[in-house]
């Protein structure tokens, strides 16, 4: 195994937000340091391409600006963010059901009770759970006793019909599991940031955020297609074979890559997702709103030209839709009539654009979740990602900011060491 010393760049293998944090937070503290990545872009599954006059995000995403590292990291106004309805409307059996968020509609939310969509307890219960998670503190969260997400919303008291006709439906969309198996830790956490913060779409897509992060990085330190074959504490082989010395490597790919690049870290559950993209010469639903069906059939269909108009470069509208899994043959074809049926039209006009699968879209986050694990994997070697937090961009950024303070204080530890002839140097 090659000696280690602090002569040499930290390299950081991946270049989606998790990377770029820790990368950004090594440079501001004066380490040299590479970021290589495989593809051809940064963001890694936050990422935006173009097809057929559309916007592509990498699979339905959205941007929430209450996040504390993205209120640290991201200069929001650049961006040029265009908010989603703070609410979801639901096609059920009787039609659609808006639901929305009683601090900031309140109407529709007193709609929503006196049209008998819910229930006085239904709507006490998810008040209470919102007040909490809005105003206690994030420590006092984080230390509730963990549970599944079911169990967590029958301890409040939240009615079996709120959570099948709306939450389950919802929840599915967001953890990309529709069982409520996660863990109510990260319930708590999710519910918190969406009631404080707003959810947006970037006008120039997803992608906006990452690129935005890797402007930031020193000149020259970001290198694509880059593609990794191998670790060690002394550096990196490329899949090319040639070979990148550093002072330390930090693996900050998604949890698969990680697993195969440091052995050691183990599987990580993971869920997968595709996105079906449509477009129609007008739109089905002219609102910026979340459509969700209360039979589960898709995860959640949005008009994407109705919350940012800069996804389409004419008039035409992008539909977007999820379902869990990946795709498959017929699975597509078999989405239309469920569409035409949640939309009220005729989706069979529509043209299929594109269809997205992203493989370990999320870690899997059933309970017991630990929601900040170290990036130290061994001497040299470290790791950071969601996976190794908690499934969202906060999550990704903590990540990478916590294997940043963990490394600079390990280089510290080294260099000291070195100084006091402790530790021979490589040639």
């Amino acid at each position: 195994m090659a000696k280690r010393s602090t002569a040499g760049p930290v390299v950081v293998v991946g270049a989606g937000v998790a990377g770029l944090a820790c990368a950004l937070d090594l440079a501001r503290a004066g380490t040299p340091v590479r970021v290589l990545e495989a593809s051809d872009g940064v963001g890694g599954r936050m990422r935006t391409d173009r097809a057929d006059g559309f916007l592509l995000d990498r699979g339905f995403q959205v941007f929430n600006t209450s996040y504390p590292q993205v209120k640290r990291r991201v200069e929001l106004g650049a961006l040029r963010l265009h908010p989603f309805t703070p609410g979801v409307l639901v096609h059920t059996p009787r039609g659609r059901v808006r639901y929305a968020d009683p601090s900031r509609r309140p109407g529709d939310a007193l709609r929503m009770l006196t049209g008998r969509h819910t229930t006085a307890r239904g709507a006490a219960s998810l008040g209470a759970l919102s007040a909490t998670d809005a105003l206690a503190p994030v420590r006092a969260l984080r230390a509730l006793p963990e549970r599944t997400t079911r169990q967590e919303l029958a301890r409040w008291g939240v009615p079996e019909e709120t959570v099948e006709g709306v939450l389950r439906p919802f929840l599915a969309g967001v953890f990309l599991e529709d069982g409520l198996e996660t863990s109510s830790r990260m319930l708590h956490l999710t519910w918190r940031s969406m009631i404080r913060g707003s959810l947006t779409l970037p006008a120039a897509g997803i992608g906006a955020v990452p690129e935005q992060l890797a402007r930031g990085l020193p000149a020259g330190a970001l290198t694509l297609e880059a593609a990794v074959a191998e670790v060690d504490p002394g550096g990196v082989t490329l899949s090319d074979g040639s070979r990148v010395e550093a002072a330390a490597v930090v693996v900050a790919t998604d949890a698969p890559a990680a697993a195969r690049l440091l052995p050691a870290l183990g599987a990580v559950p993971t869920r997968t997702v595709t996105t079906y993209y449509h477009a129609s010469s007008t739109s089905p639903l002219r609102e910026p709103t979340l459509l969700l069906d209360s039979r589960r059939r898709f995860l959640n269909s949005c008009v994407l030209t109705e919350v940012c108009p800069s996804y389409a470069d004419d008039r035409r509208a992008l539909v977007s839709t999820s379902v869990l899994g990946p795709d498959a043959p017929g699975r597509a074809a078999a989405l239309v009539p469920v569409l035409s049926e949640a939309y009220g039209t005729d989706a069979d006009r529509w043209q299929p654009v594109a269809a997205v699968t992203v493989p370990a879209a999320l870690p899997a986050m059933a309970p017991p979740l630990k929601l900040s694990r170290t990036g130290r994997v061994a001497e040299g070697l470290y790791v950071c990602g969601d996976h190794r937090a908690t499934g969202s961009v906060q999550g990704a950024m903590a990540s990478g900011a916590r294997t940043a303070r963990e490394l600079l204080a390990d280089l510290a530890d080294l260099a000291d060491l070195a100084d006091r002839g402790g530790l021979g140097r490589r040639p």
